[in-house]
Formats: C-alpha cells, structure tokens, sequence
C-alpha cells in the first residue's frame, strides 16, 4: 500500500474553479489556475529559507505527492531540494532522478548547438545532408533545415504523425524510418507545430553526425562537462526510474497510475535531478559555460537557442525553450513538459539571472503543479508574494462530480419513462421523434470521439485512454453522460419495438363477447 495524501485543507474559490474549467474545455489546456493564498512574509528574498517555506505550503495546500526543485542566480545555487516521495513510496531528495520530460528540447537543442559550434552542422543545411535516411511520402521534406526541426517549424505535425499514440518504435533509428509514409502538415518555416518527432529527428542526426549512440553523446559531450552526474537519456519511460509511474488528481483524491510506454528519446527522455537541473539552468544563464567558468557550448549558441525565429511571424518558440513577446511584462524564457503521470518547468528570468526547474510526480491537467510552482517561484524571484496558484481541477472536480450524478439522474428517469415515450412517440411524424431523438447521440458521439476533439484544440494526438489520465473527472462525466444517453435510447428502442408488436393484436385480433355486449350496451 503506498503513501495516500490527505485532501487540501484551504477553501477554494469555486467561481474561479467554473471560469477555469470551461476555459480549457474551450482552449488548449495551458496553465490555468484559480487564486491562492499568498505565502508567508519573507517572500520577498530569494533565499532558501524562502524558497523552502514556499513550496512545503504549496504541497500542504494541494496534497502534491513529491517534487524536486532548483533554483539558481546568476553561477550560484539558491536551492535544491526534494520532496514528498515517489510513487513507490520513496523519499524524494536533490539527488533523486526524476523524468524531465519535454524539458529534454532544450538539451537536445544544445548538442545539435555543440556541433554547429563545431563548424559539424549548418543550422541552415538541409536535415537529409546529414541524414540521408530521413525520408517522408512528401517531397517538401527535402527542403527541412536543422534550424527548422529545432525551431519545431519543419512542418510535420501530429496531425499528419501522431507520434504519441499507436505502436511505438524502439530506437531512434526505426523513429526517423517511420516517417517515410507521412505528409508534411504545413510548409517547411511556414508553421510552427509543436511535435516529438522533430527532436527525435535531431537527435537521430546528433547520433549521424558524432557517430555515437545518442545517449552516449549526451553523457560524454553535455552532462558531464556540465557537472550533472546523475543525467541520463532514455529511450522509453519504460526505462524511467519507477517506469515514470505517478499520480492524476481526481475529486481532491490522489490515484496511481502506470505511465503508458512511450519513445522518448531526444524529445523527452532526460532524467535528472534537482542538482543536476541546477548545473544546467546556471549554464543557460551564464552564456553557456559552468559556474568555474568551463565553456560548454558558445554564448552565441546559447542566445540562439533562446530565440525564436523572425519567420513565420508571431511565433514564441526558439529551440527547446519558449521566449515571452517583448514588451508584455518581465521578460521570461522557458518550457515546460508534461507526461501522463509528471509534469516538469523550466524559467529564466534574464534581467536577473535567475533559473527555476520544478517536477511534480503529478500528470497533465489534472496536475498541472510545475508549471504553478515555477510561477510562484519566480514571483518570489521578482521580490513579491508567490501568487502561482493551485490546479483548478481542484475545484472544478466537485462541479464535475455533480454534473456526473445530474446525469445519472437524467439517464435513470429517461429510462423509467421510455414507455411513455414511446406511446407518444406513436402519434407524432418520424421526422419529430427523430429530432427529439438526436440530442441523445451528441454524449455518445463526443465520448467515443473525444480524443479527436481533444487533438483539434491541443493539434496534439490523443486517444480515450490518454484522456483518462489528463482530467480523470471530466472523463468520468463525459463517459456517464455518453452511457446515461445510451441506455435512455437504448429503453426507448426497446419500448417502440414492443409495442409496435403488440398493438396490431390489440386492433385486429378476435374482440371478446363480454367487450362486444359491453361496447353494445355503452351504445
């Protein structure tokens, strides 16, 4: 039996929690969050105290299992740190490993840097000069240049490649081959779509270029001249510590759950520790050399990496990190990374040098505590209160709990009243029960489509199973709704069809004396 937290102990906001949840049904599911306390006074200070104080109340608010966290200004560590516990049950420290998820980019990003500092790759030279064997079905792939694949603009995306869902391949090799029957989405530079697969495609080239199995690259040429000693890379989540198990949030209760095998390698593979995440941010913000002053890559590569292109315009994403649009508040550089049972974030704050990376042992949506942590964490950074939040699910759940027993509700007396349907359903034109019919499908339709749905508004693919994990509650109701519309047309068939059997009988079989004398004598 493994560590159960107890449920939040703070009231929530429950306007905030419905404002929240219908705007990720209608958007993308980024980083919404209802208003929380603000932490205890001495916030103001970046110090470990603070910091420390800080995230223990943000885990006794939220009942967050575990998290690792680093923060850093300028070469100097403010703090790392571990805590809670694994899913396993075991004591999370600075040291313990832990999946970094899609924050893998921005290493990956800075090996493909290393060799263009090298003078090994051209940023600007075709992906196929390097790789002859990445091949697609279209043949504006010929064109897709290494800034492009880094810059997530090569044009593939999953809604031509669903790179999440499906067979998964084994290696990075079988991951390039896979793509010989795809189309591009979009034109080469023309559309950023955030896909794995362009990582996966780098890092496939890191491995033609160096001749070395990726991983192997990664150890000998970026983490250990980086000091991070405990950072590996993986091909699978199979191969995580723990297998990346973890935890969904469901009705202010904490489930386990297995995180499905995926390929990670080169997109979001890395496993590291708070320590090593510290090494790492100190390095991004020190013009790509260590704290001892050891160059890694140049600080031309490093400013490269975190900007974004000028085409296509308006977009915000550089290689592996995120950029905020100039002139709207304190400029920030990031990227966060989510598995199905983790979620992970990295921050820059450049006109202070400082860095944060939290990962939470919590999935997706249901929560999304990295990313809130991270921004507490750099409110603090700026010297005011942490005001981060809490996942809305928090509150939104019970809102959901109750639309799931509306629809039971719904569903149980839709079928105790088929019978009177259907006898009314008799005398009206096909056309009317046909309409009054139709509402009915529209749960079952968008339960059993619900991972298309959800892959219009993220341009992510997904399927039910990934649903379950990343808002459990609003998979329970959907799937209530979908079976309580079921069984009410189910009932309603049944009724029709029974009693379109009986009522012939009853018009046109044999009438009995006693009903004739009767009806004779009624006359």
């Amino acid at each position: 039996m493994k560590k159960n937290a107890s449920t939040p102990r703070r009231p929530r906001v429950l306007a905030a929690a419905l404002a929240a949840a219908a705007a990720l049904v209608c958007g993308t599911g980024s980083a919404l969050a209802a208003p929380a306390a603000q932490s205890a006074p001495g916030a103001g200070s970046l110090t470990p105290e603070a910091v420390d104080r800080y995230v223990r109340d943000y885990l006794e608010d939220t009942a967050l299992p575990g998290a690792v966290v680093a923060v850093t200004r300028g070469d100097r560590v403010v703090s790392v740190a571990g805590y809670g516990h694994t899913a396993a049950g075991r004591a999370l420290t600075a040291r313990t490993p832990v999946p970094v998820a899609s924050l893998s980019k921005s290493m990956t990003a800075l090996a493909v840097m290393q060799l263009v500092d090298a003078g090994e790759v051209g940023l600007d030279r075709p992906v196929r000069q390097y790789l002859p064997d990445f091949t697609l079905a279209d043949p504006r792939a010929e064109r897709i240049t290494v800034r492009q694949l880094l810059n997530q603009t090569s044009g593939m995306a999953d809604s031509a490649h669903p790179d999440l869902v499906g067979p998964q391949p084994g290696t990075l090799t079988e991951a390039v081959a896979a793509l010989r029957g795809v189309e591009l989405a979009s034109a080469p530079g023309t559309r950023m779509n955030y896909h794995n697969t362009n990582y996966a495609v780098a890092a496939r080239l890191v491995e033609a270029v160096s001749g070395k199995p990726f991983a192997a690259h990664m150890a000998e040429r970026v983490f250990q001249p980086l000091g991070m000693t405990g950072a590996t890379t993986v091909d699978s989540t199979a191969d995580m510590p723990e297998q990346a198990r973890g935890y969904v949030r469901a009705y202010g209760r904490l489930i386990e759950r297995d995180q499905p095998r995926w390929f990670t390698a080169g997109g979001f593979g890395v496993v590291a520790s708070a320590d090593d995440l510290a090494r790492w941010l100190i390095a991004q913000n020190n013009g790509g050399a260590t704290a001892d002053g050891r160059r890694v890559v140049s600080a031309r590569g490093v400013t490269t990496m975190h900007t974004p292109p000028r085409t296509p315009e308006g977009t915000s994403y550089a290689m592996g990190w995120t950029r905020s649009s100039e002139g709207a508040g304190p400029r920030e550089i990031r990227h966060t990374g989510q598995l199905l049972t983790h979620n992970a974030a990295q921050t820059l704050l450049p006109d202070s040098r400082t860095g944060i990376a939290v990962v939470t042992n919590t999935g997706m949506v249901s929560g999304d505590d990295a990313t809130l942590l991270a921004q507490g964490l750099a409110d603090l950074a700026r010297g005011r209160a942490p005001d981060g939040g809490t996942p809305f699910t928090l509150q939104a759940d019970y809102v959901l709990a109750a639309l799931t027993l509306l629809s039971l509700g719904l569903g149980a007396t839709g079928v105790v009243r088929s019978r009177r349907w259907a006898r009314r359903a008799a005398a009206r034109p096909w056309w009317r029960t046909a309409l009054r019919t139709l509402p009915y499908t529209f749960p079952v339709a968008a339960f059993l489509l619900l991972g298309d749905l959800a892959g219009l508004l993220t341009r992510r693919g997904a399927d039910l199973g990934m649903i379950s994990y990343v808002w459990p509650a609003l998979f329970v109701w959907l799937g209530v709704s979908a079976a309580a519309s079921a069984a009410v047309l189910a009932a309603r068939a049944v009724r029709t069809v029974r009693d379109r059997r009986v009522t012939p009988e009853v018009i046109e079989g044999p009438v009995e004396p006693a009903y004739r004398s009767g009806v004779v004598a009624a006359r």
